[in-house]
């Protein structure tokens, strides 16, 4: 499922000449690692950032410190800053960023083992969206669904899209 909504991904960035970036801290490469398992894929893609830290959030993507310190590196407003942020650095057209508690540790009362939040971002319109998810299941399976999640996301990105 995975590999085929990267290749769809692939083949409608391609059909239009534009690009994505993913900006990844709970997948730790996983999304990147799925597009660039399609041929091709570096037509389209233009890197991937693994900002598993608040200091690489920070110093990579741009991400506020102040913001990291009032809503912690699993919030809506971070994975923002750091959509926005690998948009602006890297010049693709679009991007994604997530970040969530996979487990099996560190979740918590407010932030359970299974939340996540993804951001997408437009460089054409200067539209960032984001959405909050809570996935069932043990670490692999909660990366695997941010993985989907944050494909289709990018999916329906996309101009003209199906």
């Amino acid at each position: 499922m995975t590999e085929s909504l990267a290749q769809q991904l692939g083949n409608m960035l391609s059909e239009k000449s534009l690009t994505c970036t993913t900006a990844e801290s709970c997948t730790g490469g996983g999304i990147a690692a799925a597009i660039t398992e399609i041929p091709g894929s570096s037509l389209w893609f233009q890197l991937g950032w693994v900002t598993y830290s608040n200091q690489a959030k920070i110093q990579q993507l741009g991400v506020n410190e102040e913001t990291l310190n009032t809503h912690g590196a699993v919030s809506e407003a971070v994975v923002q800053e750091m959509a926005e942020g690998a948009l602006r650095v890297s010049g693709a057209d679009f991007s994604v960023a997530v970040s969530g508690v996979a487990g099996p540790t560190g979740g918590s009362k407010e932030k359970p083992i299974g939340t996540v939040w993804i951001a997408w971002s437009s460089k054409s319109d200067r539209q960032t969206i984001s959405k909050h998810f809570h996935f069932n299941g043990g670490r692999a399976e909660v990366r695997r669904q941010t993985t989907m999640a944050s494909l289709r996301g990018l999916i329906e990105l996309v101009p003209g899209k199906g």
